[in-house]
């Protein structure tokens, strides 16, 4: 009775050792050998970027000045009655509602937006680029060669992050291009129990949607395609079997799970002895 009981108060005291992290590991800036590195420098990895092709329900950005006041007020049109304050503009990162999508133009079912006074244009499998193009092509018709300027951009990159998210729900990241550990950190990162090998990553393509599993930790990630977010993506985050098992992730909850336990083990040895 009494080396069995010994064994397993071993058992949980070389648990508790194993549990703890030392000051050392978490504190900043600290006196160290001279010995220690600063930095160490990793290889390059080289971006991988997609030429992203406009699709169903983007919202894309539109600006059209000309040296006609008349245009202009006609152009600008879409964006009357904004409030940049009632909608939090300025910031680089939203949630759910923004500026661009009350001022800006949504792609529709057909693929195509309408610009006051120009009509309707076809914008799906259009780059940006492509569809700058198409708008001042429409454009001079109205004014002469040099006598305007048009600007053509997403209107933010969308997402929804769900599952082991500190905080999960839909975002609108306000820039040009967002990676994937910006969009996690926008979702106040992964909760520890998040499986970092095996994020869901949901793609949507012109034919339809295609699942990927995006492993975190693998430094390749760098230079893959799926390193920079698309519109429309979306991050699911599978949680970890101690979920299931219902342990602690914390020193202290490990501590409170393994003295409930402990005493458990002690008490039913006792009743059977």
């Amino acid at each position: 009775m009494q080396t069995s009981k010994s064994i397993v108060l071993g058992f949980f005291l070389l648990l508790f050792i194993s549990s703890c992290i030392s000051n050392k590991r978490i504190v900043y800036m600290q006196d160290l050998p001279a010995s220690a590195k600063v930095a160490e420098s990793g290889p390059l990895a080289e971006y991988q970027v997609e030429e992203y092709y406009l699709q169903n329900n983007d919202v894309v950005d539109i600006s059209i000045r000309t040296t006609s006041p008349e245009l202009n007020q006609i152009f600008t049109a879409q964006a009357a009655g904004t409030d940049w304050r009632m909608m939090g503009g300025g910031g680089g990162m939203m949630e759910g509602g923004d500026i661009f999508f009350l001022n800006g133009f949504t792609i529709d079912d057909q693929g195509m937006i309408e610009i006051p006074l120009i009509g309707e244009l076809q914008f799906v499998g259009l780059t940006t680029k492509q569809a700058k193009e198409l708008v001042e092509e429409q454009v001079r018709k109205y004014v002469a060669e040099d006598d305007y300027f048009v600007r053509v951009r997403l209107g933010g990159v969308r997402y929804a992050a769900l599952g082991e998210f500190a905080r999960p729900g839909k975002f609108t990241i306000l820039q040009n291009r967002v990676t994937i550990f910006e969009a996690i950190a926008n979702a106040g990162d992964l909760t520890p129990l998040a499986k970092r090998e095996e994020i869901n990553l949901v793609r949507q393509y012109p034919e339809g949607s295609k699942t990927y599993k995006i492993n975190l930790t693998n430094a390749d990630l760098l230079s893959s395609e799926f390193y920079f977010l698309r519109p429309n993506d979306m991050l699911y985050a599978e949680p970890l079997k101690a979920r299931e098992l219902g342990t602690g992730f914390t020193f202290i909850e490990t501590f409170s799970l393994a003295i409930s336990t402990l005493s458990a083990v002690l008490l039913v040895m006792s009743a059977i002895n």
